[in-house]
C-alpha cells in the first residue's frame, strides 16, 4: 500500500548522476542560467521557486504535504516550480542549492531544519535570490524562515490519546531531538494528561526523519511495553501499521494518513503549506518581499486536524472542540503554566505563557513523559 514510486525516480536520478547526466528532477524542466529576474506584461516579476525536499515525495507524510502545496502555487500563471526529493541535510543540499541558484530560481525554499546552514551559506553568494528556510532560526537580508504552531493540534491529538487509551501508556517514535520534536512531544503529553493524568507518554527516538524500517521497529517497542496508542513525529505511516497489526490506535503526522492505517488512526495533526507557499510567491511576484519569520497557527489554518476517523466517539471529540475553539481565539494556549518539567518540578508558573523564544529553544521534557532527551 506504501507509495514508493518516487523512490524509483530517485534511483533514476542517482544513476544520471552518475553517468554524468541531470543533476536534480525538476517540475517544469531545467532552466539555463539566467541574468535579472524576468517580468511579466504588468511590470511584476515572475517567480521560478524551487522546492528541496529531505525525503522523497511519496513519504506520504511531510513532503507529500508540502509538495502538495507546491503543486498548488504552480497553477498560478505567473508560478514556475521545480524540486529535487530525498537530499541529506549537509553538502548535498548545498550543492543543491546551488544548482538552482546558477539556473536562475528566484525563489528557494528548504523544507528541513537540517538544511538551515546550506541555506544560509548559499544566501550569502546569491543575493538576489531569495530563500525561505522551514523551521530554522537564522535569518539574512534575502533569507526568511517559516512554520507552524504543530504544537497546537499536537496538543488536541493528545486529548484524545488521554481519552481514549485503557492502558494509560501511550507511545510516541520521535525523530531527532531538537526543539521542533521536543516541543511537539510535550504539547501532546499536556494534551494527553490534561484529560488522564494517570497517562504516560513513552518516547522511543529513531534518529530518521524517514525511515519506515525503523520507524516501525520502535513503534513495535513502545507496544511490546503496553503502549495501546501510538502517535509519531515521522515521515511515514510505518507506525500507524504497526499499532494497526496489533489491534491498537494510532495518531498519524503531516497529512491524513488514514488509508494506510484506517482500523487505527483516529486523526493527525497535519499540514496545509499552501498557505505559507501562497503569501510569499505572491510577494516575491509584487515586489514587497521582505525576510521576516513566519509561525503561524490554527487560526490561519497552515496547521489543523485530519477528519476524525470512525473510531473517536463524540464525547472525546467534543472536549477537543472546545478546547480548539480556545486556542483558535486566542483567549488560550498550550505552553500555559502552571506546567512542571518531566522531574516534576516547576517550570512555567501557574497562568504565565510560554514566549515564542522559548519554546522555539526547547530542550526539556514537561512532566509524564517517559523518556530521555539525547546529548
Amino acid at each position: 500500500m506504501f507509495r514508493y514510486s518516487n523512490l524509483l525516480s530517485t534511483a533514476v536520478v542517482l544513476l544520471l548522476v552518475a553517468c554524468g547526466g541531470l543533476f536534480f528532477v525538476a517540475c517544469g524542466g531545467g532552466a539555463e542560467p539566467e541574468g535579472d529576474e524576468e517580468r511579466a506584461a504588468d511590470g511584476k516579476t515572475d517567480v521560478k521557486a524551487a522546492f528541496v525536499y529531505v525525503s522523497p515525495v511519496g513519504d506520504a507524510g511531510w513532503t507529500l504535504a508540502h509538495d502538495n502545496a507546491r503543486q498548488e502555487i504552480e497553477e498560478l500563471p505567473y508560478v514556475e516550480t521545480a524540486y529535487t526529493e530525498a537530499v541529506p541535510e549537509g553538502a548535498e543540499a548545498e550543492r543543491t542549492l546551488n544548482q538552482y541558484v546558477r539556473q536562475g530560481y528566484n525563489l528557494i525554499f528548504t523544507t528541513s531544519f537540517g538544511y538551515m546552514d546550506p541555506t544560509i551559506n548559499v544566501a550569502a553568494t546569491a543575493p538576489d535570490v531569495k530563500f525561505m528556510h522551514c523551521s530554522g532560526f537564522k535569518r539574512a537580508d534575502n533569507v526568511g524562515t517559516y512554520f507552524g504552531r504543530m504544537y497546537q493540534p499536537r496538543y488536541l491529538t493528545g486529548i484524545i490519546a488521554g481519552m481514549m487509551t485503557k492502558s494509560n501508556t501511550v507511545g510516541y517514535v520521535a525523530a531527532h531531538p531538537i526543539p521542533e520534536v521536543i516541543r511537539g512531544i510535550n504539547a501532546f503529553a499536556l494534551g494527553v494528561r490534561s484529560v488522564n493524568p494517570e497517562a504516560q507518554v513513552r518516547v522511543v527516538w529513531t534518529q530518521t526523519w524517514y525511515d519506515p524500517a525503523k520507524e516501525r521497529e520502535a513503534a513495535e517497542s513502545l507496544l511490546d511495553v503496553g503502549a495501546d496508542v501510538i502517535a509519531q513525529h515521522q515521515d511515514t505511516p510505518a507506525p500507524q501499521q504497526a499499532a494497526e497489526k496489533r489491534g491498537r490506535y494510532s495518531i498519524g503526522y503531516n497529512s491524513d494518513m488514514s488509508s494506510f492505517a484506517p482500523k487505527a488512526h483516529l486523526t493527525a495533526p497535519v499540514w496545509d503549506w499552501s498557505v505559507i507557499y501562497n503569501k510569499v510567491v505572491n510577494e516575491v511576484h509584487d515586489g514587497t518581499w521582505t525576510s521576516y519569520d513566519y509561525w503561524g497557527g490554527l487560526d490561519d489554518g497552515v496547521v489543523g486536524l485530519a477528519p476524525y476517523s470512525d473510531l473517536v466517539p463524540q464525547d472525546v471529540r467534543d472536549v477537543v472542540e472546545a478546547r480548539k475553539a480556545e486556542i483558535v481565539s486566542g483567549s488560550w494556549d498550550v505552553f500555559t503554566g502552571p506546567i512542571n518539567n518531566q522531574a516534576g518540578e516547576p517550570w512555567l508558573p501557574e497562568g504565565e505563557t510560554m514566549s515564542d523564544g522559548d519554546m522555539l529553544g526547547m530542550k526539556q521534557f514537561v512532566e509524564g513523559v517517559i523518556g530521555t532527551i539525547p546529548g
